[in-house]
């Protein structure tokens, strides 16, 4: 029987370093912590060049690409064909660009021919597809840690609107004793982390917060200060 979890790379979890790599883009030959550098990274696969669903991902992840870059954020995806290939799918892109709010491909697209890339991060699931990327979303921090992991199938397109929620709220919970409740948006009050004292919340929020229980003390979002 076929142990997928014993593949390289599919064990990675929420704060392991993500695995370097060098791979030819649309954008040249890039080593990809050196090109991370101090950013935070979107890493997406896709699990094929010409198939619809990517084709409406990639153009609106490239209209959204000004909010990635206020969040000092850098973009690349993953598919399993060649540049040539990718460089020819990028016309069809910006073709269809307006019908899903998108814009002109932005940003790199790794050509994961020999699926090295796709096989270190573990976005191959013989139980969805054989030998095609599934739909992988990794979101890496400067320090080189995996801080999201998400997974859709092949089928379903992803939501870009919720990954950059989810990127708000890494960015916020990291510079600050917080976390974020159901439904969470930029502005909305967060929750301070249950391990911290009164005492020493006190001084962190010297404004107060609102106790709905002793464990779920409700403070307005401290970077909007």
């Amino acid at each position: 029987m076929f142990n997928f979890f014993k593949r390289k790379g599919s064990g990675l979890r929420i704060g392991d370093t993500a695995p370097d790599f060098e791979a030819e883009t649309t954008q040249g030959k890039i080593k990809f912590h050196e090109w991370l550098g101090d950013s935070y990274a979107l890493l997406f696969s896709h699990p094929k060049d010409f198939t619809p669903v990517c084709s409406t991902e990639l153009s609106r992840t490239a209209a959204l690409k000004p909010e990635f870059d206020k969040r000092n954020t850098k973009i690349m995806g993953l598919s399993v064909d060649s540049v040539g290939d990718h460089a020819t799918w990028e016309t069809d892109i910006g073709d269809v660009a307006k019908h899903f709010n998108g814009a002109a491909l932005n940003f790199p697209l790794i050509a994961d021919n020999d699926k090295k890339v796709a096989q270190l991060y573990g976005m191959i699931h013989p139980g969805e597809l054989d030998n095609l990327t599934i739909r992988s979303v990794f979101i890496i921090a400067p320090d080189k840690k995996i801080k999201l992991i998400m997974t859709y199938p092949a089928s379903t397109g992803r939501n870009f609107l919720e990954i950059l929620r989810a990127l708000d709220s890494i960015q916020l919970t990291a510079k600050h004793k917080v976390a974020t409740p159901v439904d969470w948006k930029q502005g909305d009050d967060c929750i301070i982390v249950p391990n911290l004292s009164d005492d020493d919340a006190k001084s962190l929020f010297p404004n107060g917060w609102n106790t709905l229980k002793s464990y779920l003390r409700l403070v307005p979002d401290p970077s909007k200060k």
